[in-house]
């Protein structure tokens, strides 16, 4: 299948590392190694941070601009056209501008991977924005969750006939190096002391929750002055790194940006895994921290207990909790063996968890089939089948393990304002080209097509 993606908060080819660049590779490769031709759509980037209704609306309009020149490109001779389009978090300060137009103009399913959608929003600043991101998931054929947190906000805004399917985050396998190879190197590297506790902080440092993350952390390390016996490194980099500095310990060694291989490994070298995760999705960083056999003290944010086992892998506290996250810290400070044990047992959560092998053949695929002249089926590689939890209606009623011969049927058909209406090719409407070949409105089935795995999805508790 042919698939256009697109990221509207950050393209994954963008130069500055994140967890949203790092989970939009992923995706893409996740999707290739099913088989699909997989294209970046667009470098827009939708991101308005500052409520600049005047900025929102500048972007807004060059989106839509965007978005009737790709369906016009797509229906030139010859063109590449895509058989589906699969954005990548979509959330109130970063609208999708361009997916739904394409779709409803070219007559193609519409997939959201992490969407977010809060009442809160309907007002102030943002509160187009926030009318938009309703708008998309009402015309989703799919939205895919990464966050648990999200959920509740974004499945009553699916229209008639979306669906709801829940995965945990994934990451693919990691080759790093040995604990004390790359504790030896990096030691004589920085000059810092390896019979000291390492304790290692990841992230962007903007001027948003990922700064208040930074200053929570100062706030609760400054509890720990009666404990010596640790050395704080912190690795990233951004605008706010002064602020991070001041706010952090004078010892503390900032890594700056890492590429993939140092942040290895530093991961593999480091006893501790230490993120406040204010507002966090889930961390990515946590994900790959437990991977690596680190014991993580995290705020129990959003997604966050979805990734890290509390008591088990590490320990949570509540998000904002700044006794509550240095008691943890001081915890595991004053216990090794219970660090120990804790990332042995992320290492083998990480173990257990299916991963993305980009080496891998497709296997145990589920698949979105579109019910029209010229149908379409998605076939998600193993790590969204394997994460997969039952695809809910918007009814709110729920498909327990659909058989492949009897895919589920829901929605009923040509129904609601997010579908397309039945136009002859060569007709226009809304001062855009008209798609050639429409067919009747779509009904959406979730399924998973692997033999003898009929009943791989099961519903949350």
């Amino acid at each position: 299948m042919r698939i256009a993606f697109h990221a509207p908060l950050k393209p994954p080819d963008a130069p500055t590392p994140s967890g949203d660049r790092r989970m939009a590779r992923l995706l893409i490769a996740a999707l290739r190694q099913a088989g699909h031709d997989v294209r970046l759509a667009s470098r827009l980037r939708s991101r308005e941070p500052d409520g600049n209704r005047a900025r929102q609306r500048r972007i807004e309009v060059r989106g839509r601009r965007i978005a009737c020149a790709l369906a016009e490109r797509a229906r030139r001779p010859g063109a590449w056209v895509p058989d589906l389009w699969f954005t990548y978090h979509l959330y109130y300060k970063a609208p999708d501008w361009l997916g739904p137009t394409v779709c409803r103009e070219l007559a193609i399913p519409y997939v959201v991977a992490e969407a977010s959608h809060a009442g809160k929003r309907a007002t102030g600043p943002w509160s187009a924005w926030h009318a938009a991101v309703a708008d998309a998931l009402g015309r989703a054929d799919l939205v895919i969750g990464l966050n648990r947190a999200d959920r509740p906000g974004v499945e009553p805004a699916l229209g008639p006939g979306g669906h709801y399917l829940a995965l945990r985050p994934f990451i693919e396998p990691s080759t790093g190096p040995g604990r004390e190879d790359a504790r030896r190197a990096l030691a004589a590297r920085h000059g810092l002391d390896p019979g000291r506790a390492w304790l290692l902080a990841v992230g962007m440092m903007r001027r948003d929750v990922k700064l208040e993350s930074w200053r929570l952390l100062g706030a609760a390390l400054e509890r720990l002055h009666d404990c010596p016996d640790w050395q704080l490194i912190a690795a990233g980099d951004g605008p706010t790194r002064g602020q991070v500095e001041a706010a952090l310990e004078p010892e503390t060694l900032f890594t700056g940006t890492l590429g993939p291989d140092e942040l290895a490994s530093w991961m593999a070298a480091a006893d501790l895994c230490l993120w406040p995760a204010v507002a966090e999705a889930y961390g990515m960083a946590l994900l790959e921290a437990q991977a690596a056999g680190m014991a993580v003290v995290a705020g129990a944010a959003g997604g966050v207990p979805d990734i890290v086992r509390n008591g088990e892998t590490g320990l949570l506290v509540p998000e904002g909790d700044v006794a509550a996250f240095a008691g943890a810290v001081r915890k595991l400070l004053d216990d090794a063996e219970l660090r120990r044990r804790m990332g042995a047992a992320g290492a083998r959560a990480a173990c257990a968890r299916p991963r993305l092998d980009p080496g891998a053949a497709p296997s145990a695929p589920a698949t979105v089939s579109t019910r029209r002249p010229r149908g379409s089926t998605l076939h998600l590689p193993r790590p969204f089948a394997d994460f997969g939890h039952a695809a809910r209606r918007h009814d709110g009623t729920t498909d327990r393990g659909p058989s492949r011969a009897d895919p589920v049927e829901p929605g009923r058909p040509d129904a609601g304002p997010r579908r397309h209406s039945a136009r002859r090719p060569g007709t226009a409407r809304g001062g855009t080209m008209a798609p050639a070949g429409l067919g009747p409105r779509r009904a959406v089935a979730v399924q998973s097509a692997a033999a003898g795995d009929r009943d791989r999805a099961h519903p949350r508790a």
